[in-house]
């Protein structure tokens, strides 16, 4: 389960994750955006559960270095005692440029870097690394020459973190399926999956490592499941229209894309349209049924049982639920039911 980023009473929160945990729960991750960092947050779950995988989804590729994002995720792996997922993605222009003032540049090969980094510190090799993007130590003609190769003074509770990479776009989900433990692909559609990402991911997987064993695929999805919970599947057209509609100009929408490639060009269109004139609740009603029932979990519990067989058979091994109903009773009730569906 990803914790609601703009959620109010984070403690009191983390108090109904615990008891989440007693109830099933394997997982949790916390976003970032350009809201509260996600590390901080990560750190206080990882002191109040035991048993839970932490995740951060997604701290974006751009503004900590790439030494930096090794040595916090070797931090949060140290006080969780071996439990955290370094999740990372590039994010979008909007946030990168716009709220951080850095350049949006080359995000596939900036990932493949730090990645690789992450990976050298986490072994505790002496850092030197010669990349397009990112070179360790810093080059005397670009510094005062002083740099010397550092190896992370603590020794990591594993020498190899799992990585998982958000990614949508084709060479992206590629890299994924090369480098990482785990991908994570939003609004994931299980029908369409292998017509808009089988080429990318058989590629990825020829060039990857054995070591790295299977790739994962962990997908979110608002969920709700029991008698009535259909009604609810009303609340995921608004989240649908943010990210077609909002989340990026005409022209540079990744979300906006895949919906097309989905086979809703068209809608997208004009969901965009009236999403950027300021007519948001009409964006809303013009998200395609068919794509709120594909990229959701919600209704009866044959309904999302049927639901669960298609998205194992797309590949999917983890669910991210975002639960609908925020009574945490029915959240707990409604996880207890989906475990036993699985």
């Amino acid at each position: 389960m990803t914790l609601a980023y703009a959620a109010g009473g984070f403690r009191e929160t983390v108090d109904k994750l615990v008891e989440l945990e007693a109830a099933g729960l394997d997982a949790v991750g916390v976003a970032e955006l350009y809201s509260f960092d996600a590390v901080s947050q990560l750190g206080y779950i990882a002191a109040k559960t035991s048993r839970l995988s932490i995740e951060s989804g997604i701290v974006q590729i751009y503004t900590r270095t790439p030494a930096l994002t090794a040595m916090t995720a070797a931090g949060l792996d140290y006080v969780s005692d071996g439990r955290f997922v370094l999740g990372i993605g590039a994010s979008g222009p909007q946030v990168i440029e716009g709220f951080h003032g850095l350049k949006y540049d080359a995000p596939v090969g900036r990932t493949r870097e730090i990645v690789e980094i992450c990976r050298q510190v986490w072994r505790r090799e002496k850092l030197e690394y010669a990349g397009k993007h990112y070179t360790v130590p810093l080059p005397a003609d670009q510094g005062t020459g002083l740099g010397k190769p550092l190896k992370l003074i603590n020794h990591p509770v594993r020498d190899r973190i799992p990585v998982m990479l958000a990614a949508l776009g084709p060479k992206n989900v590629e890299l994924a399926a090369e480098l990482a433990e785990v991908w994570e692909p939003i609004w994931f559609h299980p029908g369409k999956a292998q017509e808009v990402w089988g080429e990318s991911l058989a590629a990825g997987k020829a060039k990857r490592d054995p070591a790295l064993g299977e790739l994962e695929v962990a997908v979110g999805v608002p969920f709700a499941v029991g008698p009535g919970a259909g009604k609810l599947r009303e609340h995921v057209r608004p989240q649908l229209a943010l990210y077609v509609g909002g989340m990026g100009s005409k022209d540079q929408n990744f979300y906006a894309k895949l919906a097309a490639r989905y086979g809703f060009a068209d809608e997208a269109s004009e969901i965009q349209d009236l999403y950027l004139s300021g007519r948001k609740e009409e964006a809303a009603e013009k998200v395609p049924e068919e794509l709120v029932h594909a990229v959701s979990l919600i209704g009866s519990e044959d309904e999302v049982a049927e639901q669960v067989r298609e998205l194992a058979a797309a590949g999917v091994t983890q669910l991210n639920i975002q639960p609908l109903d925020p009574d945490h009773e029915s959240v707990t009730s409604s996880l207890e039911t989906l475990k036993s569906l699985l």
